[in-house]
């Protein structure tokens, strides 16, 4: 049963006062609005909204989004709950811990490793791409020998951005939430810019049909079968595209454009009235960004029929306007891509770096590495590590095909957060709770079951690869974390004393 004990509410508060460990709170309900703004206005509404519209969803790519964010919206009232319970680093994690116990909390910490890891390196890398679009033609054009990783040697400035960001959060989190501040208005700009000008080469008979009739994917084969949902597989569906089924699939490879609110829940003890702001930064975040996404998805798809989409373009925005005359908007959104990247790329190492910290401090990791700089009152130790990690990964590994892998991987945290809120209620119904999810049950259970629908229409080799990733972090826990866990020593400690 050691397996499966539960770290208690008191203990986790009790462990942010500890003098060595204690983050700085220096965050107001706007500077979490702006984190989550920040960190979901990146590669999704830039790049994923032409690639989802042209290959699953066509127009309807606006209920693609509007379908995951409901699905985050569901999630999006238990995180609040839990963030305004446990005003504690480490997001789901530290959730989990409280409610479902030490494994299934170390599988999920795990999995957020791989998703800030992975999500903060494949969106340096679409930095480097931007930036080599911004610069081509004038003195400063990046060489191809060192502006990606694929064709050429190191991917420069993909790494060199991750260092610098490194830097910025060591400094600490208010730093972070100036620079992030600054580019996110700018970013929102960019993308009000999107609409309004758009709107006025709408066509409406780009938007018929609505929602594409369902097709035969193009190709076939025994080896497109890793590459399409796996709930076409699990209820003997023919193999398609478009369609409903498209509407959905899309809805899942979209959701990487809403991973950004549940990093809002990382800054938890760096939040200065945690109980009352968390709530509102992660429900205000999340519909603000609802409501940009599906403007500028019918903006594009109204501009461009669906079928002149090219789903391999990495900037279908400037694409879209490019093709009605109008590049000077074109590179306004490369630039605004280029820039907003930076903060999406840095608030997901900062996500990384928070939610390591509270496996560290638990000592699921190695407990040194929860150590906070005496001035900036940030962990330093595993925020240096993290950033090297990342730059390598950023500068020497091409990443086409991670943004369903950190699909996957957010899912599955929202199921169990979804599931752990039912738990807590019925465990420690006496906790104080400044913020409560209506229809409990009913609406955690709903949660959970959309966000595991959406696993579902994530491809095969997407599942087989986050299945790999979790055996690996299985043996990581039995072989260390299990032995050194601090709440496992402190029951050691009480057997021993009884005895």
């Amino acid at each position: 049963m050691s397996l499966f004990r539960t770290k208690s509410i008191e203990q986790s508060i009790a462990d942010t006062k500890e003098p060595e460990h204690a983050l700085k709170k220096n965050l107001g309900v706007f500077d979490l609005i702006l984190f989550g703004i920040g960190v979901c206005i990146g590669a999704g509404i830039f790049v994923l909204t032409g690639h989802a519209a042209a290959t699953n969803a066509g127009p309807a790519i606006a209920l693609s989004f509007l379908i995951a964010g409901a699905a985050c919206a569901l999630a999006a009232l238990c995180y609040a709950e839990f963030a305004s319970t446990v005003p504690v680093a480490g997001s789901a994690y530290t959730f989990t811990y409280a409610t479902l116990g030490e494994l299934l909390a170390w599988i999920i910490g795990w999995d957020l490793i791989l998703e800030f890891t992975v999500g903060a390196a494949a969106l340096a890398t679409s930095f480097s791409q931007y930036l080599g679009v911004v610069l081509e033609g004038t003195w400063f054009e990046i060489p191809a020998a060192i502006a990606t990783a694929e064709g050429g040697f190191v991917n420069l400035p993909a790494g060199l951005l991750i260092l610098g960001l490194t830097a910025v959060t060591v400094g600490g989190i208010k730093l972070s939430s100036r620079l992030n501040q600054i580019i996110t208005g700018l970013k929102v700009l960019v993308v009000l810019a999107v609409v309004v000008v758009g709107s006025f080469f709408v066509k409406v008979a780009n938007w018929v049909p609505f929602v594409p009739p369902a097709e035969a994917p193009a190709g076939g084969g025994a080896a497109d079968v890793f590459h399409l949902p796996i709930v076409q597989g699990i209820f003997g569906l023919e193999p398609s595209v478009f369609g409903v089924g498209g509407v959905f699939a899309a809805a899942a490879m979209v959701f990487f454009a809403f991973i950004g609110f549940d990093v809002v829940a990382t800054t938890a003890e760096e939040t200065r009235n945690p109980q009352r702001d968390l709530p509102r930064g992660i429900i205000g975040a999340l519909a603000i960004v609802t409501v940009l996404y599906m403007a500028v998805s019918l903006v594009i798809t109204g501009m461009q029929n669906y079928r002149d989409i090219d789903p391999e373009d990495g900037a279908p925005l400037a694409t879209a306007f490019d093709a009605v005359g109008l590049p000077v908007m074109g590179n306004l959104i490369a630039i605004g891509a280029c820039i907003g990247l930076i903060v999406v790329s840095m608030i997901l190492l900062m996500g990384q770096t928070r939610v390591a910290f509270a496996m560290s401090r638990d000592g699921l990791l190695p407990v040194s590495l929860s150590k906070t700089h005496p001035r900036f009152r940030t962990p330093y130790r595993i925020t240096i590590i993290t950033g090297i990690v990342v730059a390598i990964l950023a500068a020497f590994v091409p990443l086409s095909t991670l943004a369903e892998l950190v699909n996957i991987g957010t899912l599955a945290a929202f199921v169990l957060v979804s599931i752990g809120v039912i738990v807590l209620r019925r465990t420690r119904p006496d906790l104080p709770r400044a913020f409560r999810v209506p229809w409990v049950p009913v609406l955690p259970i709903l949660s959970a079951v959309i966000c595991f629908y959406l696993m579902l229409n994530l491809t095969l080799d997407t599942w087989i690869r986050f299945l790999v990733w979790l055996a690996i972090g299985v043996v990581v826990y039995f072989l260390y974390s299990r032995r050194h866990s601090r709440l496992g020593a402190s029951e050691r400690e009480s057997v021993g004393a009884r005895r």
